[in-house]
């Protein structure tokens, strides 16, 4: 009987939604929905580019550049925009597979991988949107406040007293913000009255927003100077490892393309708008970013760039300060519309997980007047809004990009796993749903997977500091050779996180038995890769089908685990706790009460 128990148990855990039923209308008890069909291609395009678009260009650039990356900036927005495209294909794809669903990578993850790991990826989506909209909300109020010249700060750590850190970052002018809790609360309201009209709102900021940007790159221009890529340490001051850990950061950029996938239950044509407006959104933000970027190393030396209003100290600094008022007026916009961009998908994922009885079921009620989930709009509006009272804006940034890049990782994975399995057969004893393969075979496509990131993350890391010659440092029993003590530092720190710190020590000397072994590693990744191109695809054929299978879900799945593994060990930290309160609503409800 416990064996039989556990095997149900086992069972529960993995059981899948048929992707035939979850495209099928008239599968009430998987697909009913009460959300109007209202969205185009240019609506889902536009709450894309509005979710990227605001924290990157006005707060992330500044921050990246003056801390980490320095003018190399422009290239980790280039690398975080690659990453972010690849898994972009992936999710395009998907849209058109399922394309009549409001849960993104929750969904993806459940039609192919299992229930444990949809509601684990659908978890983090709504830590992912918790923390967009907290920081969206600060990065307002950072800028109101510099647009006081820091009055209301310098008033708030007076009398109210200022915030302590969460990850050890000590800033004497981080204080309880109650203009961005106001602001989180504003925008609640507006997502609970309905989505037409949050699309409308949101497609005329937009409008301002790609107007000043426009006016940035045209006045930027006029005080630009070459001298500040090539003075001040060059263009790479932290080497390639400091645009590297910049890329993920500048990743939290990008973040935001999924909102997209959220849609699909509003939209007028799912399967074609879908990929559309996800590949669109992406170019338009890559492009907005970089030139923005470089604007501003050109503009001024890395080491005077304001971290968190980066652009309005751009033009103070020049004497340019009419400009003042238009930047304020586009961040403004840029970063409500990035506020609601984060603001939006987060009670549909949560729609969707209590429509499938994985979180508490009043969370999917829909209002017969707004038709919008407004009790899940209600309450994370809530819990964002006491977040972004609470912590610091830096420290809700580095807290955003893990939840995501996981995300990310499990759609490229699922579209490899559908991709080669076997044409899908109808079981009468499904009643007409779709038979999917054990999650046996997917799980060890899961560990091939990471396995191939681990290799391919050590190989990276090595090459990484054997190129400079020219200062040296003892350290741990070994020699470290490179052009300053700074990049022997930033050396030391990503050998010593890595998990082949032995191998990567005799890898620095080129040991024979080091490089033999990680060549032994590299063959078997190159013949596995081969062994999967080698199976036959299932020969369905859809609108949009990610290119260049099996490559680019594997190199997105390589790339979001080595970003991952650049993140900080106090976000891999928070993460964890964030993952033990799901698994507690989930194996106390979810599990027992799951369709």
């Amino acid at each position: 009987l416990k064996i039989h128990n556990a095997k149900n148990f086992t069972n529960a855990l993995n059981r899948k939604r048929p992707i035939e039923a979850m495209r099928d209308d008239r599968r009430k008890s998987v697909t009913s929905t009460k959300l109007p069909k209202c969205l185009t291609t240019l609506d889902l395009t536009s709450l894309g580019v509005g979710s990227c678009g605001g924290t990157g260009m006005y707060v992330v650039s500044g921050m990246v550049a003056h801390e980490i990356a320095g003018p190399g900036v422009v290239f980790s927005f280039i690398i975080a925009g690659l990453v972010s495209l690849l898994s972009g294909m992936c999710y395009a794809e998907f849209g058109v597979r399922v394309p009549k669903t409001s849960g993104s990578a929750y969904t993806y993850s459940y039609v192919t991988i299992g229930e444990f790991t949809a509601f684990f990826i659908g978890w983090n989506l709504v830590l992912e949107y918790l923390i967009g909209t907290a920081s969206g909300a600060s990065a307002i109020s950072s800028m109101i406040d510099s647009l006081s010249n820091q009055t209301i700060g310098h008033w708030m750590v007076l009398h109210i007293g200022k915030l302590p850190s969460i990850a050890g970052h000590d800033n004497p002018n981080s204080y309880p913000d109650f203009i961005a809790l106001f602001i989180v609360l504003v925008m609640t309201a507006v997502i609970a009255a309905g989505v037409r009209n949050s699309v409308i709102f949101n497609n005329a900021l937009n409008v301002v927003n790609i107007l000043v940007w426009l006016f940035i790159i045209i006045a930027g221009i006029c005080f630009a100077d070459v001298e500040n890529w090539r003075k001040y340490g060059g263009f790479f001051p932290h080497g390639w490892s400091g645009v590297l850990r910049g890329a993920a950061t500048c990743f939290y950029a990008y973040i935001g393309f999924d909102i997209i996938a959220t849609t699909g239950d509003e939209c007028k044509e799912p399967h074609k708008s879908i990929p559309r407006a996800i590949i669109y959104s992406l170019a338009v933000c890559m492009t907005c970013y970089v030139t923005v970027s470089a604007i501003l190393t050109l503009v001024l030396p890395y080491t005077l760039i304001h971290e968190e209003s980066p652009l309005l100290d751009m033009f103070n600094h020049v004497g340019f300060w009419q400009a003042k008022y238009i930047i304020s007026v586009g961040a403004f916009a840029s970063l409500v519309v990035s506020l609601l961009g984060s603001l939006f998908p987060m009670p549909r994922v949560l729609y969707t997980m209590a429509s499938d009885g994985l979180v508490f079921r009043f969370l999917g009620n829909v209002m017969k007047y707004t038709e919008t989930p407004v009790i899940a709009t209600v309450i994370s509006g809530s819990i964002a809004a006491i977040l972004a009272l609470a912590v610091s804006l830096r420290d809700l940034i580095e807290m955003m990009s893990i939840g995501t890049l996981l995300a990310y990782t499990l759609v490229c994975l699922s579209v490899l796993l559908l991709r080669y399995q076997p044409v899908v057969l109808v079981d009468s004893r499904t009643n007409g749903c779709a038979v999917l393969p054990s999650v046996d075979e997917e799980h060890t496509n899961v560990e091939t997977m990471e396995s191939a990131a681990e290799i391919l993350d050590s190989r990276d890391n090595a090459n990484l500091i054997s190129k400079d010659n020219t200062e040296k440092y003892k350290s741990a029993g070994f020699e470290i050779i490179c052009n300053n003590k700074i990049a022997c530092y930033n050396t030391l720190n990503v050998i010593k996180r890595n998990k082949f710190y032995f191998l990567a020590k005799h890898l620095i000397y080129k040991a024979w038995w080091a490089m033999l072994l990680l060549s032994f590693f590299i063959i078997i990744l190159l013949v596995l890769i081969l062994l999967v191109c080698q199976q036959p695809q299932n020969p369905t054929r859809l609108a949009y089908m990610a290119p260049c299978l099996p490559f680019l879900p594997i190199c997105a799945i390589w790339f979001n685990t080595y970003l991952m593994l650049k993140l900080s060990a106090i976000t891999w930290i928070r993460f964890i706790v964030w993952c033990f309160v799901g698994l507690f609503i989930y194996f106390g409800y979810g599990v027992w009460n799951s369709d």
